[in-house]
């Protein structure tokens, strides 16, 4: 059976630019447009028309030069910006004008100033004059969450008599709880005449930190459209990130068994596109897009990656576009990567020789954040020339390193565990030890050229030592 397909709106243009320091000039904004197309979004929402001669000239160039997606540009509820929108629209091949009026009493008191029923009666005026400018008109009540329910009921339906052709509920603060805002699409299905014809969207902001799990609780609830931005930029926190509700739409179809027509292998440069051009660096831990995404230092997961990926990656990075994995060599780093990375750099080594150099590889990794080749291979020629250690020349290389006194892990473990029996000896039928899953070491793992790894030592002593 077909799953639903989810049309993913990409809003990085308009909302993700009125995130502090990301403005981009016509020519950025093509050229990420363009990436975006290449990415395969539904919508591209290329700006505010009525906001600037620029963004206008924006919206107009990038309606004309792309062909597939739908383009948006955005208009308040109000007959002038409706109509620069759709002067900046009439080139584009699908265009949609984007109308939006705050809802909720806090910003029809305090920013409006005006009444439910003045509210009522502007939003219905507004989508009926850009429908008769365009046939797709989406409608947007803004603050959404914060709205009394049964006004955002009234105003909705009068959308959607109106003309409007999709129907976005924002989470315009990141207010929302995904219980709460799940319950609201669900709400508004029940209750407001004629929804089943149009498109119900989601756009969650991320002040919570829950904009990504908002949408997707939207999604599950009959919402079949995610407004989203490439790293999540945006106003204040951010909007929800693309690039994760993608993959975990991808990555558990048993929970969200639905289809969406980006080409995931494209994320990774869509994002480094938006680094480069707004000149804001992706946060390392960023989820799919940061540089750690893919990246392993503790021992026990590097062991478990040599053996097989699956065990501590839940998708391929060639999935979403990264070149391949990384080992970085750090404090928390054990033998087994660092025995995979001296071979990789050409020398190998027996097991008394590779623990005199994983000592003071933890030493020397207490003392700096990442061991880089340079200092790995010094190490190395110290413990090649380890003959003179009381000579001169290893009083001057102790100025670079510090002495092994570091009394290595597995010995520690062991001689707390003398009496234990290895975990994998308690597992499996008749108290036997099962085989381990095999995996030869992938390619690049540390930049380098992948190299068969020796079997240097046991599998039990791997384990006490923290690999």
């Amino acid at each position: 059976m077909d799953r639903p397909r989810i049309t993913i709106f990409d809003t990085t243009l308009r909302d993700g630019e009125q995130s502090p320091g990301c403005s981009m000039n016509v020519q950025e904004k093509l050229h990420l447009a363009q990436q975006l197309d290449r990415l395969g979004v539904d919508v591209i929402e290329a700006g505010f028309p009525i906001a600037s001669d620029g963004d206008f000239e924006a919206v107009q160039r990038i309606a004309a030069a792309l062909r597939r997606p739908i383009i948006a540009g955005l208009a308040r509820a109000c007959t002038g910006d409706v109509d620069r929108a759709w002067q900046a629209l009439q080139g584009a091949a699908h265009p949609r004008i984007h109308v939006f009026l705050a809802t909720s009493d806090i910003h029809l008191k305090y920013k409006l100033r005006i009444t439910r029923e003045q509210c009522l009666a502007q939003a219905r005026e507004a989508v009926r004059h850009a429908k008769s400018l365009c046939a797709d008109v989406e409608f947007s009540p803004e603050d959404a969450t914060r709205t009394d329910v049964p006004f955002l009921c009234q105003v909705v339906e009068a959308a959607i008599a109106a003309g409007a052709t999709t129907v976005n509920i924002p989470d315009t603060v990141g207010y929302s709880m995904p219980e709460e805002y799940g319950n609201l699409i669900r709400t508004l299905r029940e209750k407001v005449a004629g929804i089943d014809r149009v498109t119900i969207s989601t756009h969650c902001h991320n002040d919570l930190g829950l904009a990504v799990a908002n949408s997707l609780a939207g999604v599950q609830q009959g919402a079949r459209q995610v407004e989203c931005t490439i790293n999540g930029i945006g106003e204040r926190a951010g909007n929800a990130s693309l690039e994760e509700i993608v993959m975990a739409m991808r990555v558990r179809p048993d929970r969200y068994p639905y289809e969406t027509a980006v080409a995931a292998e494209h994320l990774f440069s869509s994002s480094q596109t938006l680094a480069e051009i707004t000149r804001v660096p992706v946060q390392p831990h960023k989820a799919i897009t940061g540089r750690n995404a893919f990246a392993h230092e503790a021992g026990i997961h590097q062991d478990g990656m040599l053996k097989n990926p699956l065990t501590y990656e839940i998708m391929t990075p060639q999935s979403v576009g990264v070149p391949d994995s990384r080992l970085v060599l750090g404090k928390h780093s054990g033998r087994h990567a660092l025995a995979l990375r001296c071979e990789q750099l050409g020398h190998q080594f027996e097991r008394r020789e590779l623990d005199e150099i994983y000592r003071k590889f933890v030493v020397l990794a207490d003392r700096i954040k990442k061991v880089q080749d340079s200092h790995l291979l010094e190490l190395i020629q110290d413990v090649v020339k380890g003959n003179v250690s009381h000579s001169d020349a290893a009083d001057n290389q102790s100025k670079k390193f510090p002495p092994a006194t570091a009394a290595l892990p597995f010995q520690r473990a062991a001689a707390a565990n003398a009496n234990e029996p290895h975990p994998a000896q308690v597992s499996g039928s008749a108290g036997q030890a099962q085989p381990r899953p095999v995996c030869p070491a992938p390619t690049n793992w540390f930049g380098g050229a992948s190299v068969p790894l020796a079997d240097h030592h046991s599998e039990q002593e791997d384990y006490l030592w923290g690999v």
